[in-house]
């Protein structure tokens, strides 16, 4: 199997609204809990109660179309609101993405790492060490991964920063993707991933979740065909589209009425007659 690492702050973990877009069940999506690959729900992390639409899910409905049969794993390690001094090369953080990554390797190839940070440094001048830091983090992942070609996509701060709620403070953000691009472009297999066009949560720093899925689609154009992404996707809309209209699998239909009995949505007795109805119907 092949499994993608997930790294970040806020935006990479998810914060778009789960009631906002049909949410993505696909039994060939795995992400790694407590050890065991579980087929993926979403959010996908869990690094605060408020977690939620992310670009990882986008991104891997977009690999499954690509590799009919075959599943893809994702590694949750984005922690929201860090910054990139906690993800220097000796922090918890970064300790903890490689361990679980490390524990991944065990049963799958990591075939590229998603990155979404800095937020958090847009402001106070933070940029001005913001390069070094960022390069240095990649460059132990690499070595610590024994993966020194793995693909890194790094993604686009919000061109609505600065702005309204608790965005308004990061005012330095033109600076951080300014950077941001630089690395991408200087950097072997690093790729930039544009926001273009993203729009925010109420809130002002959350990217929401209808874009949320066009950045993982992005996400995904810059892995696949190992090139910046720096425009809009004539396909986003389409795809969004099409995937609301996807029809689900046997496994993935339980699965979906699985998860509505534990979160006591319905009766067990209407459980199992609507798990008995889809099981008739194969």
């Amino acid at each position: 199997m092949k499994s993608v690492l997930l790294i970040g702050q806020s935006n990479m973990a998810g914060r778009g609204f789960l009631q906002d877009v049909p949410l993505i069940y696909n039994e060939n999506i795995k992400m790694l809990r407590n050890g065991r690959w579980q087929m993926m729900t979403e959010p996908v992390h869990v690094d605060r109660h408020i977690a939620g639409v992310g670009p990882a899910t986008s991104f891997a409905q977009a690999w499954t179309e690509d590799h009919p049969g075959e599943s893809i794993g994702l590694i949750p390690c984005a922690e929201g609101g860090s910054s990139i001094d906690e993800w220097a090369v000796d922090s918890v953080l970064t300790r903890h993405a490689i361990s679980e990554a490390t524990f991944a390797m065990e049963t799958s190839e990591i075939v590229g790492i998603l990155w979404h940070q800095g937020e958090s440094d847009s402001y106070g001048a933070r940029y001005q060490a913001y390069e070094e830091k960022l390069i240095s983090l990649f460059n132990h992942l690499r070595e610590e991964l024994n993966a020194p070609d793995i693909p890194i996509m790094i993604g686009e701060l919000g061109h609505y920063l600065g702005e309204d709620g608790f965005g308004k403070n990061a005012v330095e953000y033109k600076q951080i993707n300014q950077i941001l691009f630089n690395v991408a472009h200087a950097e072997n297999n690093v790729y930039f991933v544009t926001a273009k066009g993203f729009t925010a949560n109420p809130d002002g720093i959350h990217t929401d979740a209808i874009s949320q899925r066009k950045f993982g689609l992005r996400y995904y154009e810059a892995f696949s065909k190992q090139m910046h992404v720096l425009d809009v996707l004539d396909m986003e809309h389409e795809w969004i589209d099409k995937e609301a209209k996807r029809e689900l699998t046997k496994n993935e239909r339980i699965f979906v009425q699985s998860k509505k009995f534990a979160l006591g949505q319905m009766s067990f007795e209407e459980f199992s007659i609507r798990v008995s109805h889809i099981n008739e119907s194969e």
